[in-house]
């Protein structure tokens, strides 16, 4: 920075970038430019479920669920943070074994100002992944939406965080068994979108089909919100993927281009999809398209370049659009906002793509290369699917359960007088839009 000293503002703007510079190195190993970045990304990831996935979920259910839809989003949120922390961060990052953390950090006992995580604050630390574990019950909510008590929906959601996602975030990014055995999962397509996805699968097989799924028409009710909660989502996932480098720094700022890149690509890929079998490309297809892209470069978005992130992306926008054409055509199963098809489908392929294009043998498509110790792709993919079946396998059976155990204490299911009339009036007494 040249300083004018005819300028009276610029002494004074060196003045004080000498006290915040004197300020970050009292606090030993702090970094004040990636305490800054993850600030920043935390505020995105947040967004990303308040008002992004509410308002992307609102617009695609019938009018008379959309506060519904929003409540549970927000609900969610708040609970979720209260919950984390008790005792979810703890489990997922306090010293423990291999499959679950201790209860050290309960209550975050012994983190203040002062503590670190790397060379950021624990207390952004915290704060970031608290947005992860926010949005990952959110997502849930498409798999169960127009059917479900708003009761059954918060117990679960609880009782979910604490059995199923800290547990494996622990098993990945916590320093449990996946993360020694060398999964490459950089920003949550084990921990949020295989997680997610399976557990919104199990939830519509349970909950049962909407009354009149497959013979009375259900299109979402104002296009307008989706479009508009998609563009939120798609900001917001740069604080997803490239905060997760927990730095400012190159890791970053490919993240963050890998990460566009591929939500393009998945967006153009589904849209053509579409165009090919009906003759015309829609609005839904386009954003839905984006959210598989992104949820498919989410785990390898830290270890591939530019090229794999393109191939990465036209491959979710085919794959994505396919698995939900056989989820609902063939399957017949009402997982009602396609949570399964496009985050878990999606989280599933691109935690197995991320195994292929991290390999520095690959050219302009890779990124950081294998894990450490990890001598070939054969290797690397072999522990990418020992990784997703785990977690697949996991969260199945303990959401199976965590649904039953809800069922015998509250009920899962509304009415289907009530349904007929709209969970907004039933179970809020309040109405989104005059019906």
């Amino acid at each position: 920075m040249q300083v004018n000293f005819r300028d009276r503002r610029q002494p004074i703007l060196l003045i004080l970038m000498l006290c915040l510079s004197t300020g970050a190195s009292a606090q030993n190993g702090l970094s004040g430019a990636n305490s800054g970045w993850i600030l920043t990304s935390t505020a995105l990831v947040l967004f990303m479920t308040i008002p992004g996935l509410s308002l992307f979920y609102a617009g695609l259910v019938r009018a008379k669920n959309v506060l519904t839809v929003l409540m549970q989003c927000f609900a969610i949120a708040c609970m979720a943070s209260v919950l984390w922390y008790l005792i979810g961060y703890s489990l997922a990052f306090g010293a423990g074994g291999d499959y679950v953390g201790g209860f050290g950090k309960v209550l975050l006992n012994g983190i203040g100002e002062d503590s670190l995580s790397g060379d950021i604050p624990e207390t952004v630390f915290v704060m970031f992944q608290m947005t992860f574990a926010i949005i990952t019950p959110a997502l849930i909510v498409g798999g169960l939406a127009e059917r479900t008590k708003f009761s059954a929906v918060m117990l679960f959601s609880a009782l979910w965080l604490i059995l199923v996602y800290s547990p494996i975030t622990h098993w990945v990014w916590g320093g449990g068994w996946l993360g020694q055995l060398g999964l490459l999962d950089f920003a949550g397509g084990t921990v949020v979108h295989i997680t997610a996805g399976v557990a919104a699968l199990v939830s519509a097989m349970v909950i049962g089909n909407r009354n009149g799924y497959g013979t009375v028409p259900m299109p979402p009710h104002n296009m307008t919100m989706t479009v508009t909660g998609a563009g939120m989502l798609w900001v917001g996932w740069f604080g997803f993927n490239a905060g997760s480098a927990l730095a400012a720094n190159g890791d970053a700022g490919m993240a963050m281009l890998v990460t566009h890149l591929s939500a393009a690509c998945g967006s153009l890929m589904w849209m053509a999809c579409e165009w090919v079998r009906y003759g015309k490309p829609s609005v839904l297809g386009i954003v839905t398209g984006m959210v598989a892209g992104l949820g498919t470069i989410t785990p390898a978005s830290g270890y591939v370049g530019p090229g794999g992130a393109i191939v990465i992306g036209l491959s979710a926008g085919f794959v994505c659009y396919f698995a939900t054409l056989w989820i609902k055509q063939k399957l017949r199963i009402d997982d009602s906002l396609d949570v399964f098809p496009v985050h878990g489908v999606g989280g599933i392929l691109g935690t197995l793509l991320a195994g292929v294009f991290a390999s520095t043998e690959l050219g302009m498509f890779s990124g950081q290369g294998l894990a450490s110790g990890v001598n070939s792709i054969g290797q690397q993919l072999g522990i990418q699917l020992i990784g997703i079946v785990a977690v697949f396998v996991y969260t199945a059976v303990l959401t199976f359960v965590i649904l039953k155990l809800v069922d015998v204490l509250l009920g899962l299911r509304v009415s289907a007088d009530e349904e007929t009339e709209g969970l907004d009036i039933v179970l809020h007494n309040e109405r989104g839009y005059d019906l």
